[in-house]
């Protein structure tokens, strides 16, 4: 039991300033990547492993509740508090912190960490992508992932909505 803390997610959900003090220990590209991930799924995995394999650590900002309801996701939406959300993205073994944002686009986490790379997924336009302009200023680079075709929180709703299998 000695050995729990030790895997325990909730130590890589960090507020803002943990999260700039964690950032002067990393050593190698910082990458940065945000998202709401309600209902985590296997596009969500494997988009932030591709992500993760962009530097030599990836932190992660989640949307908070009243962020992705500003975002229009849906009624209900989302489905998962941020909290939970948050613990759960940190439990992968890719993900080296998570910060929780209140505002509708990630910029003020971006400006603050200053990630080398920031990764979004490949259906955002780069010209549409928040905090692009930041990270190029400072020599950092952009990169699109494909998206895994096939899954989606939203498809996951529709089907569990149907009572599929």
């Amino acid at each position: 039991m000695a050995d729990a803390a030790r895997f325990d997610p909730a130590r890589k959900v960090m507020d803002l300033e943990a999260a700039r003090a964690w950032r002067r220990s990393v050593r190698g590209p910082l990458v940065f990547t945000n998202g709401v991930f309600d209902l985590l799924h296997r596009g969500h995995v494997t988009y932030l492993v591709k992500a993760r394999a962009e530097g030599a650590a990836l932190v992660v900002g989640v949307n908070s509740d009243a962020s992705a309801r500003r975002l229009g996701k849906g009624d209900g939406r989302p489905v998962t508090r941020d909290a939970d959300r948050a613990f759960v993205v940190a439990a992968l073994e890719c993900v080296d912190a998570v910060v929780l944002f209140d505002e509708v686009t990630p910029c003020e986490a971006i400006a603050a960490l200053e990630p080398d790379v920031l990764v979004k997924g490949a259906d955002w336009a780069e010209d549409a992508i928040v905090g692009a302009d930041l990270v190029r200023e400072r020599g950092g680079r952009v990169v699109r992932v494909p998206l895994e075709a096939g899954y989606s929180t939203t498809g996951i709703l529709k089907k569990a909505g149907r009572g599929e299998a």
